[in-house]
């Protein structure tokens, strides 16, 4: 595969505004609330109550009585109008899936299950006739808890009796038994990766509207991937035909995961603004953001791991409970085992892994993918047992680290739990974070301040990350229902000023900034002279979207592979226009030019405007000057770094200050460093505020007490110190760009950093161990039951 040229003077590599950034900070972004048309109606949904239920009966006849109402659903009304049940993207050998209506029919399985949809004139006169609308339930009893729905007598689906939908195993059971009997230490902890509720700042929302005379169907929609929103919804939910579906996700405000599924909300606003031959709009209320968008993590593990004596990780046994909510999500069953199993053998030669995982549904929101996506949930198993098994061992986790790292001259790595590691070298990002942080001098500080009765921590996370899954036959026969690969076409215009139409999706990451420069840096023209289409299906050509920091690696490589088509065809067209051999032609800063005559050279200018008049270009060659291409790779990209976290804990009160965070990161090579560190600093703060305070939380009859701002806590950029960041750069193997994806890196590391931390500053009270989020509350307790409690 041809390599990537980096013109001197050209923006790869540089650190540059984000051209988009102008129109969003003065309020010109576009996003779906913001499309109107007239005639537009506004939908309102009917939600469940109760977390479990049989719907016995629904009154519509004062509703229907309201001024401007304009038509009221029930999923019976879909269902005989062609609607069919959500679908699931992810398929388990022998899973056992309940059928999930975008409007309950017979049974709600969690608080906020959509039941009715009340449309009418605004969304004002819509909501005042939903409080009109009357359902009679018949409540039954709800189990919330995972690990007590498993074989409880209250079941979700009938399909499943023991509510579990899928058993998952992975690696070799007595091969990893055997390394536990040889062992020299053992250490045990059951862990608790916690709900959490993602919350972007653009809420969901669709707008649909239905053009009689050519029959098409236009939805507009808050996603991470459209050309995925209409196959599937076409095909499997709609029944209409593909081509005649249009899917624009237009600006979005944001998605951490939650915008990549098909919901319930879109396929009715679509289904409606069809049946009602007028537009619909639905955006959500904050409040049935926080009852609706599918949660994330939610895993109760018990994990063992085994280690000689001079501190080599001989095994890691993990069984772990993955809470799956009401429904299967469309990647759902895919999270908590191919994502979450396959990662954990961390940066470490771990001779033998065993991993045991249950989906279990209970009655809650439904559980997918969240910024990490699994892969936040098995650094937290992996980064907690080896802080574990250093502090069996009575030796420093840097340490115990550096002693178990994969060595660099191992690279591929072929682990015991499936992934082949393209490449890697692991020290050299600790050895860096450790001089940053300037350990011994802080070592020193600590153990001072403990004589102070001032409790300073120090914890380490030393991550691995799988980005940009591949390739799709080896994904496809693991149970994913769609390709993994992604498609660009470039097209030059006779002017020489490009557009490029890309498969992925920005939705906060910057692509119109970076995608840019990349073609500017291949072609050697002014980054201004690029234009980036995105989320249309109607303009790109079919690609899979933007999720697991996949954009850069796929997505800039297909563009990449396009753009050496094109300055093929154009190296022949300059060399026919120059009467030289296209061998000989040399592009360099926008111009082609005969090798050893750089005076005798052709602009971009030149060669598209002569491939478009197509009137002195070489014999049999088609007119323009256009490529598509479509990328599947042949591996994951494994992004890794090394987190430390710093914090002091007050133990009057329990709270957690984070005093300073490093964070060294090899993502490979890097278009734009400064996107690339607001990503990290981003997801550093997202982990941080899973490990002290966001939790989702129910309590015993599936009521979702964490339903808004008031009682989830997100953080406050006066509560994050101002980070301390580098990189190393180990470039891929696996694409010609040498990227590897950065979108996530910084949540998967962040949360055990600060999980460590704090277990070492309250080493001195002998607590090893506190279940995340560690809020106040449960640090002073921890404190008041601890065995080494000074006044003890």
């Amino acid at each position: 595969m041809a390599t990537m040229t980096q013109p001197a003077g050209f923006p790869f590599g540089t650190s540059m505004k984000r051209r988009e950034d102008p129109r969003f900070i003065t309020g010109r972004g576009n996003y779906t609330d913001d499309i109107k048309m007239p005639g537009t109606t506004y939908a309102v949904f009917v939600r469940s109550p109760y977390a479990h239920a049989r719907v016995v009966g629904v009154d519509l006849t004062a509703a229907r009585k309201s001024p401007g109402v304009s038509a009221i659903f029930t999923g019976k009304d879909l269902a005989d109008g062609g609607m069919l049940p959500m679908p699931v993207g992810w398929l388990l050998p022998n899973m056992k899936m309940g059928e999930r209506r975008a409007l309950a029919t017979e049974t709600v399985r969690f608080v906020g299950e959509p039941v009715v949809v009340v449309i009418a004139d605004s969304p004002y006169t819509a909501r005042d006739a939903a409080e009109l609308v009357r359902v009679d339930y018949e409540e039954l009893r709800a189990q919330p808890d995972a690990e007590k729905a498993v074989g409880c007598d209250i079941t979700v689906h009938d399909c499943a009796a023991d509510n579990v939908s899928f058993h998952w195993m992975l690696g070799e059971k007595d091969k990893t038994d055997a390394a536990f009997n040889a062992a020299h230490t053992v250490v045990r902890q059951r862990l608790v990766n916690q709900r959490l509720i993602p919350n972007a700042i653009e809420p969901r929302a669709s707008f649909a509207f239905y053009t009689s005379a050519s029959d098409e169907l236009t939805l507009y929609v808050t996603s991470q991937n459209p050309h995925i929103h209409r196959l599937l919804m076409a095909a499997f939910v709609l029944q209409i035909p593909e081509h005649k579906f249009r899917v624009i996700a237009p600006d979005v405000g944001g998605g951490f995961g939650s915008k990549i599924f098909v919901y319930p909300e879109e396929c009715v606003i679509a289904w409606a603004a069809k049946a009602t031959g007028r537009p619909v709009k639905w955006t959500a209320e904050r409040r049935e953001s926080f009852m609706t968008d599918h949660h994330g993590r939610d895993h109760v593990t018990d994990a063992e791991m085994a280690l000689d004596a001079d501190g080599k990780i001989l095994g890691l046994r993990v069984y772990t409970i993955a809470n799956l909510g009401a429904y299967l999500s469309l990647f759902g069953p895919a999270v908590p085992t191919y994502l979450y199993g396959t990662l954990l053998s961390g940066q470490y030669e771990i001779p033998t892994i065993f991993c045991d995982v249950r989906g279990v549904h209970t009655h809650t929101t439904p559980v997918d993918a969240y910024r990490g996506a699994g892969r936040p949930e098995a650094c937290y198993v992996i980064e907690r047992m080896v802080d574990l098994g250093a502090r069996a061992l009575n030796l420093d986790p840097a340490e115990l680290r550096r002693r178990n790292f994969i060595p660099p001259d191992k690279f591929p790595y072929q682990t015991p739990v499936a992934l082949t590691y393209d490449s890697g070298n692991y020290r050299p990002a600790l050895d860096r974070a450790l001089e940053m942080l300037d350990y011994e001098a802080l070592r020193a500080e600590q153990a001072a301040a403990r004589k102070e009765g001032r409790y300073i921590g120090i914890g380490f996370s030393t991550y691995i990350e799988a980005c940009g899954l591949a390739p799709s036959n080896v994904v496809g026969s693991l149970g994913a229902q769609a390709g993994l690969w992604e498609s660009a076409t470039v097209r030059i215009h006779p002017t020489g000023k490009v557009t490029v139409f890309t498969g992925s999706h920005s939705h906060g990451q910057g692509h119109e900034t970076t995608f840019s420069q990349l073609v500017a840096g291949e072609m050697g023209i002014p980054y201004e002279d690029v234009e980036i289409v995105h989320g249309d299906t109607g303009r790109v050509p079919f690609g899979m979207g933007t999720y697991g920091s996949r954009s850069g690696a796929v997505g800039g490589t297909a563009i990449h592979m396009s753009i050496e088509k094109i300055k093929e065809k154009a190296k022949r067209i300059a060399a026919h226009l120059l009467e030289a051999a296209p061998e000989d032609i040399e592009l360099d800063s926008g111009k082609f030019s005969v090798r050893g005559s750089a005076d005798r050279s052709k602009s971009w200018f030149d060669v598209s405007l002569a491939a478009y008049l197509a009137h002195n270009i070489p014999q049999g060659m088609e007119p323009g000057l256009d490529s598509t291409s479509f990328y599947d790779p042949t591996n994951f990209t494994y992004p890794f770094g090394a987190h430390i976290a710093v914090v002091e804990i007050d133990a009057e009160t329990g709270k957690t200050e984070l005093v300073r965070y490093v964070a060294v990161d090899d993502v490979g090579n890097v278009i734009n460093p400064m996107i690339v560190d607001g990503q990290l600093h981003g997801g550093i703060a997202q982990g941080v505020a899973q490990a002290l305070w966001e939790q989702g939380v129910y309590d015993e009859n599936g009521q979702l007490i964490t339903a808004s701002l008031m009682e989830y806590g997100i953080p406050k950029a006066e509560q994050l110190p101002m980070y301390e960041t580098d990189r190393t750069v180990t470039p891929s193997p696996v694409n010609p760009l040498g990227m590897k994806g950065a979108g996530e890196a910084g949540t998967i590391a962040s949360t055990v950093a600060v999980a460590n931390a704090v277990m070492d500053a309250l080493a001195p009270f002998g607590i090893a161990h506190i279940d995340i989020p560690l809020t106040p509350a449960k640090v002073w307790q921890a404190i008041q039951d601890a065995p080494n409690r000074p006044e003890n």
